[in-house]
């Protein structure tokens, strides 16, 4: 399974679902994508098989994915603080790969009826899908 795991700013999130989904899921391929060279750096050193940064690697890995994983700001254009282009949230957005998207509230953009889950908790659900994908 080819999995794409986007991320912006810092990369927290992404690092993450890195190291979560390397612990859980066994032959996964990872491709980390951040926005910016510290979301990259960061998801590399949680063990992402391959990285790169950047609007094109969005794109590119938007059409190579069996599985997109970030935060929900990757389907919108101009979120995480502008770091997320028009382009790349239609990327994400025309992909044929499955989303899978976790409600984060920030950046003015804030989901309504999701629970105040913690991260922790939240990847954990983004993990049980995978199990779920990969049968």
């Amino acid at each position: 399974m080819k999995i794409l795991v986007i991320d912006a700013q810092g990369g927290g999130i992404g690092k993450q679902l890195v190291g979560a989904i390397k612990n859980e899921i066994s032959g996964a391929e990872i491709t980390a994508v951040g926005t910016n060279s510290i979301a990259t750096t960061s998801m590399l050193k949680a063990g992402a098989d391959y990285a790169a940064t950047g609007e094109n690697a969005v794109i590119v890995g938007c059409r190579k994915a069996d599985v997109i994983i970030g935060p929900i700001g990757i389907v919108i254009a101009d979120a995480l603080h502008g770091e997320i282009s028009p382009a790349m949230a239609l990327a994400v957005g025309q992909s044929n790969a499955k989303r899978i998207l976790i409600p984060v509230n920030h950046c003015d953009n804030m989901i309504v009826g999701v629970s105040d889950l913690s991260m922790t908790k939240l990847i954990a659900g983004v993990i049980e899908e995978l199990k779920k994908t990969a049968c």
